[in-house]
């Protein structure tokens, strides 16, 4: 492993593609971030106007994510991650969330998306004692993500993994569920895997996420509940195993916000 965080080859914002929405950026604007243009704000009130709880589902997503890395860190131990499809920086990135529980946890970031890569220096920032680095990397390639991951990361020991709203990109189910059991493979005993997706549960939402699908932009696909579940096949489902994100141990601190919202997830560990 090396100390030094990978340093992003600069990309021209003429790779940047502003003629249509994007979803990355979308994600940003319903958050209250600041990185998106005027496409992927049209494109988002759109949404919003056809399916209003969008902005719950982003929002919730994102709390359960900090809580299952806490959880990961702090209750299961794991100071090692690999957040994959790691999207656009916004509050409460992994490292920041990691090393507020162990100072010394290593994140490494992958992601094959020039946007991304033109603010990943955003993510290669650590505590002293910790380390974060990103990998240019296609979710499609799980070795190749795995043989990079080893310049940073000890494989041999438990690495939490973070797929985060990334695998409905992916065109079938099975094909995502290839992925995830590909990448679990090639981690020791006591990894640990956080999953949330978009669920195809309201009809609302589905007709909301069909015209976006329509408009031109990278395609994401709602699932079922139980292909979510899916996922986690041959893993050791973590309490309260797979729900809506809310409902995943929720922080009594926080306040009772909306409980059903359209995005599932859950933690496994590997035996």
């Amino acid at each position: 492993m090396t100390d030094d965080a990978s340093t992003p080859r600069p990309v021209p914002v003429s790779k940047i593609d502003t003629s249509v929405p994007h979803s990355a950026r979308i994600w940003n604007y319903w958050l209250g971030g600041s990185d998106n243009y005027e496409v992927d704000r049209i494109a988002g009130d759109q949404y919003r106007e056809a399916f209003p709880g969008i902005v719950d589902v982003a929002r919730c997503s994102r709390q359960f994510l900090v809580r299952s890395i806490r959880y990961m860190a702090r209750d299961a131990g794991v100071w090692q991650f690999l957040d994959v499809g790691t999207g656009l920086p916004t509050v409460d990135n992994t490292h920041q969330v990691a090393q507020r529980v162990n100072p010394e946890a290593r994140v490494v970031y992958v992601d094959n998306d020039p946007l991304v890569l033109m603010h990943a220096n955003a993510l290669l920032t650590s505590t002293p004692e910790g380390h974060t680095a990103y990998i240019e990397a296609d979710l499609h390639e799980p070795e190749r993500i795995l043989e990079a991951a080893t310049e940073h990361l000890d494989l041999d020991l438990p690495v939490g993994v973070i797929l985060s709203g990334i695998l409905g990109h992916v065109e079938t189910f099975d094909e995502a569920r290839s992925i995830v059991q590909r990448l679990m493979a090639g981690l020791a005993s006591g990894s640990h895997i956080s999953i949330n997706e978009g669920t195809d549960t309201d009809e609302v939402y589905c007709s909301a996420q069909a015209a976006y699908n329509a408009s031109g932009a990278v395609p994401y696909r709602l699932r079922t509940m139980d292909e979510i579940r899916g996922y986690f096949d041959g893993l050791e489902l973590v309490e309260p195993g797979v729900v809506a994100v809310p409902r995943w141990r929720p922080d009594p601190a926080a306040g009772q916000g909306p409980q059903d919202v359209g995005q599932a997830g859950g933690v496994a560990r590997k035996p």
